[in-house]
């Protein structure tokens, strides 16, 4: 169990804010450690939260500002009603959802099918001749906070990858390529927050006795990895596009579909 809490620790750190989909990965790693069934969804589930700790401590200084400055600036105010607006189209659609995703799409082939969805959508996306006219994230609008959270619904398709459906609708919606980044992260501690505590709610009693202690480390090796992959990928899009992600996708879904 050592290597499984060590592996899946690694894997999402790695993947939660690249857009390659963290969860397509942990279905997957789990096939090939032998390591499926309800129990290890939720261990999947749970480490999650370490990787959205590591946004909260990288952004923990403006965070705080935003929440001292709620009842006296209007840009703090905006700051934390756009993250509402993003969030909510994607949890309603996900409560209503929830079941038949879980029962339904959670396997390697429908991840492999998003992987080279998602893949494409990239692509076209980087394609297109978009104009930036929002290069920093407190000067997002409303009508584009809403855009990227109708975006992320796509992401209820495990393997689409929250992060590549937040990032895209924020550069269809007129951001550069860092603002587009930047708020997915913040817009991740909302929606992952409430997305994993819903699912522990639901399916904590599926652990095995003595899961505790390999949860912990899972979540601790998650979020130092998840640390590391969030300030290297805002170095990344500062002079990179996503066409390198589009192709690893790409490659990854084909070769998912071969084995299988």
């Amino acid at each position: 169990m050592l290597w499984i809490a060590l592996t899946l620790g690694i894997v999402e750190g790695l993947t939660e804010f690249l857009p390659i989909s963290s969860t397509g990965h942990l279905i997957v790693t789990s096939r090939l450690l032998h390591f499926e069934g309800l129990r290890a969804e939720v261990f999947s589930v749970f480490i999650q939260l370490g990787a959205i700790l590591a946004v909260v401590w990288e952004y923990r200084a403006k965070l705080v500002r935003v929440v001292r400055d709620l009842p006296r600036e209007r840009r703090a105010r905006g700051f934390a009603w756009n993250l509402v607006l993003g969030f909510l189209p994607a949890a309603v659609l996900g409560l209503a959802v929830h079941d038949f995703i879980s029962e339904r799409l959670f396997n390697p082939v429908t991840v492999a099918l998003a992987l080279i969805v998602g893949g494409l959508a990239i692509l076209v996306v980087e394609a297109l001749p978009l104009a930036a006219r929002t290069r920093d994230v407190d000067a997002v609008g409303w009508r584009q906070a809403l855009g990227v959270g109708l975006a992320q619904c796509l992401s209820l398709w495990p393997g689409f990858s929250r992060s590549a459906a937040t990032i895209l609708g924020g550069m269809l919606a007129g951001c550069d390529r860092r603002t587009a980044t930047e708020f997915s992260f913040f817009l991740a501690i909302p929606t992952m927050f409430a997305a994993t505590l819903y699912d522990l709610a639901k399916r904590y009693h599926d652990l095995a006795p003595g899961d505790l202690a390999w949860l912990a480390l899972a979540f601790v090796v998650a979020f130092v990895v998840a640390w590391g992959t969030v300030r290297w990928l805002l170095r990344f899009v500062s002079t990179h596009t996503f066409r390198a992600f589009a192709w690893y996708r790409l490659a990854v879904g084909v070769l998912i579909l071969l084995i299988l």
